[in-house]
């Protein structure tokens, strides 16, 4: 995730706008407050001194007019497009369609933010990159205990609590039907938490060493940077074969998995879930809309 990217804000390229979607209120309320969050979020990872914290904040700050401007009205379009699928059955083709285009939004934002990364990599000082050891070491424990339970019952219960809350999130509570349907869907899931953190601590390592490598140079900025795009290329392609082949195992199930729950869902939530939809889009327009304003 760059500096920026490891430390989640390519998921915030878009969390920023789709993890806050859990009210209209709270998404415009929560999307004007994003640039500090993210700022104190960043520096848990890393420490900020006196001389980086201006810099970062102003290179959020320009990223998130930047993407009030550019992005919102493209996500508040895409949202519009689901509302007018939500009725109908789906796919598992159109379910990954969905998936990316939302990579390739992610993409695009992540190369705006891209050269003020870099810039900052080459400030990274010794402390700083053992201070996000440390904190990839507090991040590995809560992994592990959000997703490495001993008991295989524990950790499937878990898996489900964490897919029941993002479906119900969309179409509303489920019956217990569909809640066992998914429970059943997900044992079959190749789902594999302990490679995925075995993955996870891979791009931690790299991310250290790519640190340690920018804080040695001395020709400026282009060295970073293109280790920068690198780094995000081998998190959407891992160069490791076995987890290639399982990524792709797994997009494809769980594309399958939304497509079958989305079919198996009543008029009425599919009704639920286009309400939300457009609840989130009017958000989005709204935010979009005042973009002028904060220049």
């Amino acid at each position: 995730m760059s500096v920026f990217r490891t430390f989640g804000l390519r998921s915030l390229i878009i969390g920023a706008v789709l993890a806050l979607l859990g009210a209209c209120s709270a998404l415009r309320i929560g999307y004007g407050a994003a640039p500090d969050l993210v700022y104190w979020w960043l520096d848990g990872y890393v420490d900020f001194d006196d001389t980086q914290t201006p810099r970062v904040r102003e290179a959020i700050g320009q990223w998130f007019v930047w993407h009030r401007r550019a992005q919102l009205p493209d996500y508040a379009a895409q949202l519009a497009r689901a509302q007018t699928e939500a009725p109908a059955d789906t796919t598992a083709a159109r379910v990954c369609d969905w998936q990316a285009e939302i990579v390739k939004r992610a993409r695009t934002a992540f190369d705006r933010i891209a050269p003020a990364a870099a810039d900052l990599m080459l400030t990274i000082t010794p402390e700083q990159i053992r201070h996000l050891e440390q904190r990839y070491a507090k991040f590995n424990a809560e992994f592990r205990d959000n997703y490495l339970q001993p008991e295989p019952r524990q950790r499937a219960a878990a898996n489900l609590r964490r897919a029941l809350d993002r479906a119900e999130t969309l179409y509303g509570r489920f019956d217990d039907a569909q809640r066992a349907r998914l429970a059943e869907a997900l044992a079959r899931s190749p789902f594999d938490a302990e490679l995925w953190f075995a993955e996870r601590r891979e791009r931690q390592l790299e991310m250290l060493q790519m640190l340690r490598q920018a804080g040695a140079a001395t020709a400026g900025p282009e060295q970073p940077l293109a280790a920068l795009r690198g780094y995000a290329g081998r998190l959407e392609r891992s160069p490791r074969e076995p987890y290639r082949r399982y990524g792709e195992r797994l997009k494809d199930f769980n594309c399958a998995l939304a497509a079958s729950l989305h079919n198996a869902t009543t008029a009425a939530q599919r009704r639920h879930a286009a309400q939300k939809l457009a609840g989130w889009e009017s958000d989005l327009r709204a935010l979009a809309a005042t973009a002028d304003e904060d220049n």
